[in-house]
């Protein structure tokens, strides 16, 4: 991920950004305005954008429920000092793939960012006899309902159908999201499976108390 759209109107961590990206061998484009952030990605390539929601202008919610009703498909980092959950699952719901709360180690953005670069899927759908996972459309169909995913949605949903009937656990999920992390501070897979849910059904996602969800295995 070589090219980065930020969209952020704080000057420290903005620039604080820019050093760290550019380090990493990013080349980034800064914008402290909503209006202009949603007309740079528009008119750009980018192969990510960081997006804080409590802009100027247009805020993040606009401008990427804007971007994803067009198409634009772009991994995008939502990064909020806002803590409610309420915020962060109407970013993921409208397409965002990840987030991180203010203040954030660098490190660990990098290694997200590190990670949505790795993913590679062998199969271009997958099925346990009821989810259908299109990969590259980046869309479920469950029960004759179709919805777009996220590209964390999506990586879950990958997890699960790989082992239909199998139990996940919270560590082995953040793990296929996030790799070799030391410490994931969110609750990024309650909020992706809260979100999941939303978009289908509960029974999507089972959950086994105490122990993880699972998708059933059907035949």
């Amino acid at each position: 991920m070589n090219s980065v759209m930020l969209v952020e109107d704080d000057a420290m961590l903005g620039q604080s950004l820019v050093r760290a990206l550019n380090d990493a061998g990013m080349t980034v484009d800064w914008s402290r305005d909503g209006n202009e952030g949603q007309k740079a990605i528009e008119n750009g390539n980018y192969s990510l954008v960081l997006l804080d929601l409590g802009l100027p202008g247009k805020t993040g919610l606009e401008i990427l429920k804007a971007m994803r009703k067009c198409g634009n498909r772009t991994p995008t980092f939502i990064i909020t000092a806002r803590e409610q959950i309420e915020d962060l699952e109407a970013g993921l719901d409208m397409g965002g793939d990840d987030y991180l709360i203010k203040p954030f180690s660098f490190n660990e953005l990098l290694a997200r960012i590190r990670r949505i670069s790795r993913w590679q899927y062998d199969d271009t759908t997958i099925s346990n006899g009821e989810i259908t996972l299109d990969i590259a459309g980046y869309k479920a169909t469950y029960r004759g309902v179709s919805q777009l995913l996220s590209v964390k949605e999506l990586a879950l949903m990958n997890a699960f159908l790989k082992q239909p009937g199998m139990i996940l656990s919270r560590s082995q999920l953040e793990k296929h999201l996030y790799g070799w992390i030391d410490e994931v501070d969110s609750n990024v897979v309650d909020v992706l499976i809260h979100g999941l849910r939303k978009k289908f059904d509960s029974e999507i996602i089972r959950n086994v108390r105490g122990i993880g969800w699972m998708v059933v295995k059907h035949t």
